[in-house]
């Protein structure tokens, strides 16, 4: 989204702030008590239902809470704002909202903030990303209509009762609905999102833990604490500073000279030396994360018959256990489904799922590329963002693995664009030649959400628009299955649907990691790979 024409002043606005963080004794706050981390800016305005990436998510987080949240350590969806769901059925659910909780301009929290907020999230005219996860909700294809305009401006399955109490009809049973709830799409919002919204997007006002002091795009925002928190989990901090960086190997190297307090993912070429440059303060722990190849669906010469053989020699083309070994120095592990080991076998992950479409095996791939009807256009070239230090590395390395499968020096190189956001903006008009880096960090830990965002018909982030009947047809009877183990093995029926026609192609399983000051205690990761920074002190 960032023009040419402020390159300049971004770079000034850059060194500026880093110039002052050196002027202020280490670390990088602005402020006593305040820790600077690196950051990247989200693509989109910080609305909860229009984030579905990391780095507006991490803000979000800070800004929100809703009526689930999920333990920082362990995932588990528990209550936050809600006293209580009730349903007897697992389509009908009553929501009891929590007295004695505010917005940081003191408005109170009540049943209308979450069902006007869901209301604007489903619309079609709000244009909003997340809004298909409001599309279990009955009255969901009047207000967001898969084609024409939307003929109804609130969810008919959606019911405030009293001031503190509302009610949620789906369109079909939904069991597990209860544990979505902890995701930023469902958080509360206050009035003033809706009659102030143009000031509300430069200053947005929330009921977490943390205030938006100020935000230059391409700079930093500043946020701090808030002592009117009616939370369990108030801030152990005065405030958090997320630095904008463009390259993660120039925030590792801010952190070591004391120019930055925490770095949230340790570039690849770091990953050999960090323990010793950081004497400890390193945090390798797993997450909830599986980084894939999608494919553009939309383009006709990567959806043609034949050509799942083509991406099925493709993954076969790469040597996951070398590339996680060398370049991630076993911080990755090579993925064999999916979705993720976090989230246990009793939660749906299978091991082993992929078999042999993705392990190294160069005779195999060559023979299912020209089987398919080789390439497209005779060259794989791999999107990825290259304002992320560690993506290069890896994207060269799948690519000489599979330039030397095929027997071809220039079956594929690597295509990098500039920032992060531009990268998403090209991937939300459709306009990727060829494969493209696309990570999944759970929204909330189920094997659900591994699989419906991604690859459901018209699934909010199905980027690579892939579509099949029979996927949707087992998604939606593990949807309406009330029984939890019968709903997973459901899912896992759909997962191995993806799998043949390899939809995407898994590369590897993710750690969270992250490097950090002297000067700060109570670091962790949580099992979204985010730092839970309310708990972070700073000494």
């Amino acid at each position: 989204m960032r023009g040419a024409r402020h390159a300049r002043w971004v770079a000034a606005a850059m060194a500026a702030a880093l110039s002052a963080a050196a002027c202020g004794g280490g670390g990088g706050g602005t402020a006593p008590g305040v820790l600077s981390s690196s950051w990247s800016d989200p693509p989109n305005p910080l609305e909860p239902a229009n984030t579905n990436e990391v780095q507006g998510g991490k803000v979000l987080d800070m800004l929100f809470r809703g009526l689930k949240r999920y333990n920082p350590r362990t995932g588990a969806a528990e209550n936050m704002l809600a006293e209580k769901i009730e349903t007897t059925d697992s389509q009908n659910f009553t929501v009891t909202v929590k007295d004695g909780w505010t917005f940081s301009d003191g408005e109170p929290v009540t049943a209308r903030s979450f069902v006007d907020a869901w209301n604007y999230g489903a619309g079609l005219r709000n244009n909003q990303k997340n809004a298909y996860f409001f599309g279990y909700i009955d009255g969901y294809d009047k207000v967001h209509p898969e084609t024409g305009t939307q003929s109804a401006d609130t969810l008919s399955g959606l019911r405030v009762t009293g001031p503190r109490t509302f009610t949620v009809r789906l369109r079909q049973k939904f069991s597990t609905f209860p544990d979505t709830l902890g995701y930023v799409a469902f958080a509360p919002l206050p009035r003033a999102f809706f009659d102030h919204h143009g000031d509300w997007l430069k200053k947005p006002v929330g009921n977490g833990p943390y205030l938006v002091k100020s935000y230059i795009r391409g700079f930093m925002m500043s946020l701090r604490r808030w002592d009117g928190y009616s939370g369990p989990d108030k801030a152990q901090n005065n405030g958090v500073d997320l630095q904008v960086y463009t390259d993660g190997n120039t925030a590792y190297t801010d952190l070591l000279s004391g120019n930055l307090d925490l770095v949230d993912d340790v570039p690849a070429a770091q990953l050999k030396n960090v323990n010793a440059d950081l004497d400890g303060r390193y945090i390798n722990a797993p997450a909830g994360i599986i980084q894939t190849l999608a494919f553009p669906f939309y383009d006709p010469q990567w959806n043609k018959p034949g050509m799942e053989k083509v991406r099925t020699g493709l993954s076969m083309a790469i040597n996951r256990d070398q590339i996680t070994h060398r370049i991630f120095h076993d911080t990755r592990t090579p993925a064999s489904d999916w979705t993720s080991p976090v989230l246990g076998a009793d939660g749906g992950f299978q091991a082993g799922l992929c078999a042999s479409a993705c392990t190294y095996d160069p005779v195999r791939a060559r023979k299912l590329v020209q089987e398919g009807g080789g390439l497209p256009g005779g060259q794989v070239r791999i999107a990825y963002n290259a304002d992320a230090g560690s993506h290069r590395e890896w994207v060269d390395a799948v690519c000489n693995s599979i330039n030397r499968a095929l027997g071809n020096d220039k079956a594929c190189v690597g295509n990098p664009v500039g920032t992060f956001a531009d990268f998403r903006n090209q991937i939300g008009r459709h306009k990727m030649p060829g494969p493209f880096r696309a990570g999944w960090q759970m929204d909330y830990p189920l094997i659900q959400n591994f699989l419906q965002p991604l690859y459901y018909t018209g699934a909010s982030s199905n980027d690579g628009k892939w579509s099949d009947k029979d996927f949707d047809r087992l998604v939606d009877q593990a949807n309406a299955e009330s029984d939890t183990a019968r709903a997973v093995r459901l899912f896992q029926a759909a997962e191995e649907v993806v799998r043949d026609n390899m939809a995407a192609i898994p590369l590897w399983y993710q750690n969270g990691s992250a490097g950090y000051a002297q000067r700060l205690t109570h670091v962790a990761l949580n099992p979204f790979s985010v730092p839970v920074y309310n708990e972070i002190k700073v000494g």
